[in-house]
């Protein structure tokens, strides 16, 4: 019988925290660099032998909390933190539990971290692996000093998540891009820090040649996927946007379908478009000087700033207005 919490979490169309995944792709399916490829490795052996570890050999009975797998996978985006996770699961023969962030918190104080709290639960009954992607948007560091109530939210979110994290004996994944904002008490909760970096030549040529249909997708003579991986350093999520784009610009391209062939220059002018969208995505309104990704904290700090030289200003003119009321009113008592 499915227990009414994990229905909760896992079935209602209008709020979902958890999506229940049924593993498919393996690491087969990844194309990765030889160091991080060992690593993964590592951390698969990791979890083979965590029985022996803390059963056999009896650590267990000496280390009561703590004893869960906690793996983080840092890197680009598009470098296949994803899909490894994925991977592991399917290695391991479990579901995947992935967490969506965005509807986890809520609005209401108090919600968000009950709603953590019910996702650890829910992979606990379904012995699934929790997956936490973009995980620096809850495992950002604590604020200190005098926090406002939406810091307050946020610190108690973190406590809960480390609290339930030290409890659990299961598998959680954390993958980000942004690896440094996380708060500092994860490094010694997570066991593992997997590195995902962007693909070499060699690894970017093979994924070239993955993205395409070995026998479907028509291809003309002129494409070298190796010219491609030397010329154009991206990732694998970048390669597979490209080659969606250069299908779709040449099948856009006039003439009987039967005809039609990606060419190496639909390639090309793909990843360029790619790249581009890069660069429009990186324009902020923070900096003159065109092109930058701002730290938000560095931009709270400068908004907070502004509202502080705004709010004693107001205070200075409420000062002299005052002043100005009371020698009007001696010089009317004076009178």
């Amino acid at each position: 019988m499915t227990s009414p919490l994990i229905s909760f979490f896992t079935s209602l169309a209008s709020r979902r925290v958890v999506e229940t995944v049924t593993p498919e792709r393996t690491l087969a399916d990844v194309v990765l660099p030889p160091q991080t490829r060992r690593t993964l490795e590592q951390a698969l052996a990791q979890v083979r032998n965590h029985t022996l570890i803390f059963h056999r050999w009896g650590l267990g009975e000496r280390h009561t909390s703590g004893r869960g797998l906690a793996f983080n996978f840092a890197g680009p985006p598009g470098t296949g933190k994803t899909i490894c996770a994925e991977a592991i699961a399917h290695t391991l023969g479990k579901k995947l539990l992935v967490v969506d962030y965005a509807e986890a918190e809520s609005m209401w104080f108090g919600e968000t971290p009950k709603n953590i709290v019910a996702t650890f639960r829910a992979a606990a009954e379904q012995n699934a692996v929790l997956f936490f992607d973009e995980a620096d948007a809850i495992a950002t560091r604590r604020s200190a000093g005098v926090p406002l109530p939406h810091d307050r939210e946020s610190n108690l979110t973190i406590n809960v998540l480390l609290r339930e994290l030290e409890a659990f004996n299961g598998i959680v994944i954390f993958a980000t891009n942004l690896a440094a904002n996380f708060d500092p008490a994860f490094e010694r909760r997570i066991r593992t820090h997997v590195l995902f970096e962007m693909p070499g030549v060699a690894e970017r040529a093979r994924i070239w040649e993955l993205q395409i249909h070995p026998k479907k997708t028509p291809l003309a003579p002129d494409v070298d996927f190796r010219q491609l991986a030397e010329r154009y350093v991206v990732s694998g999520g970048d390669i597979k946007n490209a080659v969606i784009k250069a299908a779709a610009a040449a099948a856009a391209e006039p003439g009987p379908d039967l005809g039609k062939r990606i060419c190496q220059r639909h390639f090309e002018c793909a990843t360029e478009e790619v790249l581009s969208a890069k660069v429009i995505m990186q324009q902020s309104l923070f900096n003159e000087g065109g092109v930058t990704t701002p730290d938000p904290l560095n931009v709270w700090r400068k908004v907070e700033a502004r509202w502080r030289t705004a709010i004693l200003m107001a205070l200075g003119l409420a000062g002299t207005a005052l002043v100005a009321a009371l020698v009007a009113v001696a010089l009317v008592l004076l009178r």
